[in-house]
């Protein structure tokens, strides 16, 4: 039962199936076009609007010399929103459950943000190791706290998201299963418990995007 339910989230032996399964990452490079072509819409000025008010906060959070850098985060959102978003769909592979593909996004932007800080901002760096105010006697520990808290933060925005993704699938499949042995009368409860539960995966789906980006921002900020 175990491997029957967690076998969901794993793509298909086949190389052809392997390869289209995780093309589905970058289906939204084919909206593009559209969103400059076309005409506006309610849905492309409500997107508009999110990117304008995503674009503010993380302009807010960042030094004004590096406001051209919020258009990584913008793009790390829309990125992670839309692969949450295809994997409510169904038969559809959900790569943003996967560490492959979050650890992809969290590591190399971590070592890039550190790099750059040890590099260009090397006073700064050491002093961020041990707060302001720490008693003479502490400092040794804050500056092993605070290395750790440095080295976990990749893995837990990975972490962070494959399972909050992983947990709201397992429960619409859990709910899916049982429904053909049920009652009619418990099974339209359960059509309505499923509909609850995506709306509420798909409030995860945005949370979790933003909470992503956000804390990205964050770690950024932190350097300068």
């Amino acid at each position: 039962m175990m491997m029957n339910l967690f076998s969901i989230f794993e793509p298909s032996s086949s190389i052809f199936n392997l390869s289209m399964n995780w093309i589905s990452t970058s289906l939204g490079l084919m909206f593009l076009p559209y969103l400059y072509w076309a005409s506006p819409s309610r849905w492309l000025l409500l997107w508009s609007k999110i990117i304008q008010t995503l674009h503010k906060e993380f302009r807010a959070l960042l030094q004004p010399s590096h406001f051209g850098s919020t258009i990584l985060f913008v793009a790390l959102f829309s990125l992670i929103m839309f692969n949450n978003f295809l994997g409510l769909l169904p038969y559809v592979f959900t790569s943003s459950s996967h560490m492959a593909m979050n650890l992809s996004l969290s590591l190399p932007l971590w070592l890039t943000i550190m790099l750059y800080g040890w590099i260009q901002h090397t006073k700064h760096m050491f002093a961020h190791l041990v707060p302001q105010g720490t008693p003479f006697l502490l400092m040794p520990f804050m500056v092993l706290i605070e290395t750790i808290s440095n080295i976990i933060r990749p893995g837990t925005l990975a972490v962070r998201l494959t399972a909050n993704m992983i947990a709201g699938h397992l429960l619409l499949t859990l709910l899916g299963n049982n429904g053909p042995s049920l009652s009619l009368s418990i099974l339209t409860f359960l059509i309505i418990a499923q509909i609850l539960l995506l709306i509420l995966e798909a409030a995860v789906a945005i949370i979790q995007s933003y909470v992503f980006a956000v804390l990205s921002t964050l770690y950024t900020s932190e350097i300068n």
